[in-house]
């Protein structure tokens, strides 16, 4: 199910810092209609850590409602705190999802005992097939293969998104954890690279301005035509530079509005991109074919 170019998706701000309901519920539907294999909302690039439960509850709901099971939904629900998570996740499975996507607990620091408890809590908790996301430049902590092949043992957790940029990561995470077990890459850059190693498939962030470009790259490599894919992938590479450039999704939501998905607007402390980066996105979107 969980497999090609998966989007995290950004969450449209109205100028005012509000949810843009409207615009999102749009962006979801020519997500799906440019060719995603799957959405992942309320992610970092959905701007998680500034939305309230009230909200970040909303956008998981409106991705579910639009998407009507035409493309697998997999909703972020992690938390630092192992309570929150397990309340987030539950909300998941409730709304329709078909996954939870769940961070390793930043800033608090858990040992790898501590992770491990954690994920078992959770997917103890909720019948809902869970993807770990390790992350380690943001949440600090790194989830170690032998934590997640532990975890890999129960029936509810199913994979990982892996944005280690460590490409010798997925061939022993495969050794250890079985082949059966799901590695998307979290990291555009390395996608393909990724896929090489064992991977099925990317959670991207380009995908939200080039959906058609990341599935389509993910769809030549899985046929055989890796010419083709390299091809896609040098042609993104700018892009995935100028997307990277500022925290996300400050680019990304810049670059979006370029293609009228809704405002630049970030919530703080998010500052507004600056000027350079704007006419980098903007030329690299232009090289890649998405402005005229």
């Amino acid at each position: 199910m969980f497999k090609g170019s998966l989007v995290a998706l950004s969450t449209p701000m109205r100028t005012d810092g509000s949810l843009d309901e409207k615009t999102f519920a749009n962006f979801v539907d020519w997500q799906i209609k440019q060719g995603t294999n799957g959405i992942v909302p309320v992610g970092t690039t959905g701007e998680s850590p500034t939305l309230s439960h009230a909200e970040h509850r909303r956008v998981v709901e409106i991705a579910i409602e639009v998407a009507k099971g035409r493309v697998p939904v997999m909703a972020g629900a992690g938390s630092n705190s192992t309570a929150e998570a397990i309340e987030l996740t539950r909300h998941a499975k409730q709304a329709g999802a078909d996954a939870a996507l769940v961070v390793t607990p930043y800033y608090n620091k858990p040992t790898q005992e501590g992770m491990f408890l954690h994920f078992t809590a959770i997917a103890d908790a909720v019948d809902l097939p869970i993807i770990i996301y390790n992350i380690p430049p943001r949440s600090v902590i790194d989830m170690s293969v032998e934590t997640m092949a532990r975890l890999a043992r129960h029936p509810n957790i199913i994979g990982v998104k892996d944005a280690t940029a460590n490409l010798a990561r997925p061939l022993h995470t495969a050794a250890a954890c079985g082949a059966d077990f799901v590695q998307l890459s979290g990291e555009d850059h390395t996608a393909l690279a990724f896929n090489a190693a064992g991977g099925v498939g990317c959670i991207s962030v380009t995908g939200n301005v080039a959906p058609s470009l990341t599935s389509a790259m993910q769809t030549a490599w899985a046929e055989g035509r890796i010419a083709e894919a390299q091809a896609i992938q040098r042609r993104l590479l700018p892009l995935h530079d100028a997307l990277f450039s500022e925290s996300r999704p400050g680019p990304v939501n810049y670059a979006a509005s370029l293609l009228g998905h809704g405002t630049e607007k970030c919530r703080l402390p998010l500052a507004p991109v600056a000027e350079a980066t704007k006419t980098r996105v903007r030329a690299a979107m232009t090289s890649a074919g998405l402005l005229n």
